[in-house]
């Protein structure tokens, strides 16, 4: 299988991480405000695991190291099973009510609380978990990209109307999904063997372990998903058909989410053997910081905001590449 065999390399792809972390969400705003994010998230998880599977086939069943993918997904034991699949249950649930936390409280409240929850925790239990870095350059890192998240919130705050459901069920909503989303990581690392040229018997390499993490999307979904269509957070109750109404092109995109998204998971999966899975999560959250960028110079979302806001972004950007520089060094 392909493995990442230098640091640098492995920074290289949680900076590819990054950068599909934050642009698989364009998918959902191409396919159109008409399309409800209900029904385009079961394109998105499609694409998942889709992509897991070309990988698998692909990459993982190529060169001279490690093992094959099919011989990685029958030599693995029940546990490691678990392990990667619960990841994805969690995932799959921290995600959607993040999502829901957005709807009732707007970006300023669940961003910070939400993102910037997942990025501390999930740094730190990854960083528990298996020791790699400079611990003190890490978490200096990642509380300046913490800021940046919170002055990324503040400028939001700005732009908001005052239009918001019920922020208190948001911010509820909120710490819930980000408490939830520090761990799903964790669970898939735990599941796999961090030395991927000579695996442990029983663990996965990552290309089994994000398949089985990705099954575990899909049929926490079925449970998941099927109730946020029933009882939606806003607008009518879905049902199966108006899933197949969509059009063609339009489930093309959110497949494509998806796939864009399972991109950064399995280059941040292979990047954790170099980095480690405390940098390699962290760094992917930089994230936040793409999706800033996209929303201020293409989807032009701050163009009617106060003049101040712009000092807010400015200073969000700013933070946001000194703590990534720290989060690099830190593995050096």
């Amino acid at each position: 299988m392909y493995i990442i065999e230098t640091y640098s390399l492995a920074v290289l792809f949680c900076i590819i991480t990054m950068f599909c972390w934050g642009s698989w969400a364009n998918t959902q705003k191409l396919a159109g405000s008409n399309w409800r994010f209900e029904l385009f998230y079961w394109d998105y998880v499609i694409g998942i695991v889709l992509l897991s599977l070309i990988f698998g086939y692909t990459l993982g069943s190529s060169g001279e190291y490690g093992r094959s993918f099919s011989e990685d997904l029958f030599q693995a034991s029940s546990k490691n099973y678990a392990l990667a699949f619960v990841g994805g249950v969690i995932f799959n649930l921290a995600n959607i009510l993040i999502v829901a936390a957005i709807a009732y409280a707007g970006m300023s409240v669940a961003f910070p609380v939400g993102i910037g929850l997942a990025l501390v925790l999930g740094v730190l239990v990854n960083y528990i978990s298996t020791q790699k870095g400079d611990p003190v350059l890490l978490f200096i890192g990642v509380a300046l990209v913490a800021l940046a998240i919170v002055l990324d919130a503040l400028a939001y705050q700005k732009l908001a109307k005052s239009n918001r459901k019920n922020p208190k069920v948001g911010l509820a909503l909120a710490l819930v999904g980000g408490f939830l989303m520090s761990f799903f990581y964790f669970f898939v690392a735990q599941s796999m063997s961090l030395d991927f040229s000579n695996p442990e018997g029983g663990k996965f390499t990552p290309y089994g372990a994000v398949f089985v993490f990705s099954i575990g999307i899909l049929m926490s979904n079925f449970i998941f998903n099927t109730i946020l269509m029933k009882k939606p957070i806003e607008g009518t109750p879905l049902s199966g058909v108006d899933y197949f109404a969509g059009k063609p092109w339009v489930h093309l995109v959110g497949i494509l989410g998806g796939i864009i998204w399972c991109v950064g998971m399995s280059f941040s999966i292979l990047a954790a053997e170099k980095a480690g899975p405390a940098i390699s999560y962290g760094l992917g959250q930089g994230a936040t910081m793409i999706a800033a960028l996209w929303g201020v110079f293409i989807w032009k979302e701050f163009k009617n905001a106060p003049k101040d806001t712009h000092v807010l972004i400015g200073g969000m950007f700013l933070l946001f590449v000194l703590g990534l520089g720290l989060i690099v060094y830190a593995g050096v």
